[in-house]
């Protein structure tokens, strides 16, 4: 399957990478609050997702405690050499993509640290997200599809981190 990406998508995304972590991992989680029932359908069923491996993922993140929870999820968008962002690097597209869906449905249960009581997103958070819910159905996936695209680390190009020996 080909994506193409607009300017308007490519500017979106920008806007999405500009805010700070905490405010994307927001963000994620409002977006998915507003948008979820119709992603659920294409995140667990697309056919590039691989649903074993991106549940495999989330239980791992499912079992730490939610401080180490939220810091792995920074570490994703941050790009910190670990060597679950490798992995996570290695995964197709797709199946990141139902990994962060798992994750904010882990949100609404408790069971992935929650957003704290009355939070808000930012103003140019919500910028960002008013621009996402004008997007027609296709380009939201593939918009949400080029944001985790790049989070964590590409193992094949990694240079070696002498902070976390990898």
């Amino acid at each position: 399957m080909t994506y193409t990406t607009s300017d308007s998508a490519n500017q979106l995304v920008t806007g999405f990478q500009s805010l700070d972590v905490d405010q994307q991992l927001a963000l994620f989680y409002f977006i998915y609050k507003e948008m979820g029932h119709s992603i659920t359908p294409a995140a667990p069923g697309a056919s590039t997702a691989s649903p074993e491996i991106g549940a495999a993922y989330f239980d791992r993140v499912k079992e730490l405690p939610h401080d180490q929870q939220l810091e792995l999820q920074r570490d994703l968008i941050n790009h910190k050499n670990t060597e679950f962002s490798r992995e996570y690097g290695a995964l197709s597209d797709t199946t990141k993509l139902l990994f962060w869906y798992l994750l904010a449905q882990g949100m609404d249960n408790q069971t992935i640290v929650p957003m704290p009581p009355g939070y808000e997103i930012s103003s140019e958070a919500n910028e960002v997200f008013e621009q996402i819910k004008g997007l027609d159905f296709e380009q939201q996936i593939t918009l949400f599809r080029d944001i985790v695209s790049p989070m964590g680390v590409d193992p094949t190009v990694a240079e070696h981190d002498a902070e976390t020996g990898l």
